[in-house]
Parts: C-alpha cells; structure tokens; sequence
C-alpha cells in the first residue's frame, strides 16, 4: 500500500494525478503546511528536507521524498508510464528533470513574489515570470514536434502539466503557445488527472470564495516567511 503525505500544490497533484493514473491504490495523509505539519517529526523522518509530497510503500518497506524521485519509482513499479528503453526512459527523464530544475522552481518564486509577499519587488516579479515565459516556451517548441512532451505519454506529461496548468496564479500568460495551450487542455482528459488535482482537498473551489481565498494566501505567507 502507498501511504501519501501531500498537500493541495502542483507538486503534491504530481504524485496523486500519477496514482490516479495508474490505479495504484493509496492512502492519503493530508500535511498542513500553513501549521507547520511539514516540520514535525514524525513528517521529517519521511521527508528529510521538510517538503511535501512523500510516499511509504508499506510493501518494501520503504519512504522516498523528492517529487521527482517518487514519480519514477511509482512508473517504474507499475511498469508503465515511462519506456522500458534506455534511450525513451532516458528522454522521459530528460523533461521531468526540466519541470524540476526549471518549471518548478521558476513558477514557485513567481508565486511567492506576485502572490506572497506583502512587498512587492516588480523587478523580481518580472525575473520569474518571464523565465517561466520562457520555460513554457521551449515546451511549446517541444510540443509543436511530438504530441506528448517526451514523444509517447509519460510522468513528463503529468510532471509539467501540474504546474503549467496553474499559469494564472503564477501570473504568467500562456497567450501565443498554440502547442502548449492545445496540450493542456487535452491533459484534462486524460486518465486520473480531474481526480488527482483535487488531492487532498479541492483547492480550486476553495479559490473561487474570496475569504477561503485570502486564508489560503495567509497560509501561504507564513511559509514563504519561514
């Protein structure tokens, strides 16, 4: 059995779309990160660094953090959404590194400074949503070529579409990316997703009741403020 600890973020829905997608059965355990869950004990022995999501899979007896890390191992368990091949592994991996090294924790800071911050650095502002601008680009180009993201369905597709999809909170338009839009757009159809994104609880409703909404903000300032 999976054992999930997760939150309602673009990299929590990473492993929950992923699950879904599979059919891979799981129990959730919701982390509050505006309480400060992700810091306790018991949390940190899961997740070393304090971040959500984490997985336990009670049948090796064994705990992995890293978002990126547990997408692999979850495909890799299930035998599918990623090749067996050495070189359509090897690309698959290629853009679920992107999505973390770049869609990631571009798009974060964008939110941290157009959404979090009290203070408002327009310069810093423009930094991040013109680099995740710039991201969205290249998978547009990569889009343009190949129906999926890494030629055939995969966890690259999930990985990416988690954060793409939420593009208007970041503050960054997806206006021109003919590719991109298309691609997410079908995203929403595909197997598991529609669940997924409502894991552990349905941020988007949340979002559209403007005091659910400025709590939600509250909760995200105390953490960037950690």
């Amino acid at each position: 059995m999976i054992h999930l600890y997760t939150a309602s973020t673009p990299n929590g829905h990473k492993i929950s779309c992923l699950l879904e997608a599979l059919k891979m059965p799981y129990e959730v355990h919701s982390v509050n990160l505006g309480e400060g869950d992700q810091h306790k004990a018991d949390f940190v022995k899961i997740s070393p660094n304090g971040r959500i999501p984490a997985i336990v899979d009670t049948d090796n007896d064994l705990s992995i953090f890293e978002s990126g890390a547990i997408m692999l191992y979850l495909a890799d368990k299930a035998g599918e959404l990623i090749p067996k091949d050495v070189v359509g592994r090897a690309k698959v991996t290629e853009w679920l590194m992107f999505q973390m090294g770049g869609i990631g924790p571009m798009m974060g800071q964008a939110n941290v400074f157009f959404r979090y911050f009290p203070e408002k650095f327009q310069p810093v502002i423009d930094r991040y949503q013109n680099e995740s601008r710039r991201l969205f680009e290249v998978l547009d180009r990569q889009l343009s070529k190949n129906e999926w993201v890494a030629g055939e369905y995969s966890i690259a597709d999930i990985a990416n579409w988690c954060w793409v999809r939420t593009h208007n909170w970041s503050g960054v338009s997806i206006e021109g990316l003919e590719h991109l839009d298309n691609w997410k757009n079908k995203m929403y159809e595909q197997p598991g997703m529609l669940k997924g994104i409502k894991v552990p609880i349905d941020r988007e409703s949340i979002l559209k009741n403007d005091k659910d909404k400025e709590e939600f903000i509250k909760n995200a300032q105390k953490m960037v403020k950690e």
